[in-house]
């Protein structure tokens, strides 16, 4: 009895671990779900998580990211796939949206209805994974970002980013004041690149 169970969990430890190198080495990425589509009533959502991103990695530069704006892949516009690491060691990959400004980049979040009650960072499994370990993987038109990233504190700046208040506020029925949503950002920095001149 105790050899047979043995060998059980030996084979369930095997089809692990084979599993996760089949998906190491094949990616999964995060699916994208276009908002015009009827699974998108389904779910709600335009994302589903992923785990590893693919794709060549870029070792140069970018001094300009502007042009992030102009791609458009025929599936999900101009969004692009964010790999986080978890604290178990296996990534978790989501659908997101840049924000470029000339030389710098930003990613954004934001909070309404039921995420509101919990306590930053905790509402999304990608913001814990950031703020936790900061280095982050991107793949944008194809080729693989490796970055990191830094939550940009100052509600002052983020509104001079968004150009409004990143708090969204509205008049209950009963008079009071409600926060109805909050908009996070992050600076984005590539890194494992040469140094620039």
């Amino acid at each position: 009895m105790m050899r047979a169970l043995k060998v059980g969990l030996l084979l369930v430890v095997a089809v692990v671990v084979v599993s996760l190198l089949t998906l190491r080495m094949t990616g999964l990425e995060p699916r994208y779900i276009d908002p015009r589509s009827e699974a998108f009533v389904e779910a709600g959502r335009t994302a589903g998580p992923g785990l590893w991103l693919k794709g060549e990695v870029v070792r140069e530069p970018v001094t300009n990211w502007d042009w992030v704006l102009e791609v458009n892949d025929p599936i999900r516009g101009n969004s692009i796939m964010l790999e986080t690491r978890t604290w178990y060691g296996i990534p978790h990959s989501v659908t997101i949206n840049l924000v470029p400004r000339g030389d710098r980049l930003y990613i954004s979040g934001s909070e309404q209805g039921f995420r509101l009650q919990k306590e930053f960072p905790n509402s999304k499994a990608w913001w814990a994974n950031i703020e936790r370990d900061p280095r982050i993987r991107m793949k944008i038109d194809g080729r693989i970002y490796e970055m990191t990233v830094a939550l940009v504190a100052d509600r002052a700046e983020v509104a001079q980013l968004i150009g409004r208040d990143p708090v969204t506020r509205e008049i209950a029925a009963d008079g009071t004041e409600q926060v109805t949503g909050v908009r996070h950002y992050w600076r984005v920095y590539q890194r494992n690149i040469p140094e620039y001149n």
